[in-house]
């Protein structure tokens, strides 16, 4: 009976170890999203529209542009036109309307630890 229970639970284990998110990136590529951020304890949202090559953002009564470098299908670089600094995004799941991701700084600074950050974009429709 012991060794039933252990086959079951071993199964199992494989078997949600396999699961992997939906991931439909090429759905996400351009278009227009908003997204949630918190300032302080304050929530606030911002919008931005993808293209091809280039993103704007509009936030906090700011524009920010930058370029696209995609890096394979769920991942890319947006380099701030301005600053020229750039942040690392990997789509990690999708929905129909909405992709989940991470980011973090694009080059690593070895005097800092590395800060990844999650967030969840939503279709302007």
């Amino acid at each position: 009976m012991l060794k039933r229970v252990f086959l079951v639970i071993s199964i199992l284990s494989i078997l949600a170890s396999c699961y992997e998110p939906d991931r439909n990136c090429q759905d996400f590529k351009t278009g227009e999203f908003i997204f949630n951020y918190k300032i302080g304890d304050s929530l606030k949202q911002g919008r931005f529209v993808r293209g091809e090559k280039f993103s704007v953002d509009y936030y906090d009564n700011k524009i920010d542009s930058a370029s696209i470098r995609w890096i394979n299908d769920c991942e890319f670089v947006l380099q701030d036109l301005e600053s020229k600094v750039g942040i690392h995004y990997k789509i990690i799941k999708t929905t129909d309307s909405s992709y989940t991701f991470e980011y973090k700084n694009a080059v690593k600074d070895p005097n800092r630890n590395l800060n990844i950050k999650t967030g969840t974009a939503y279709w302007v429709k």
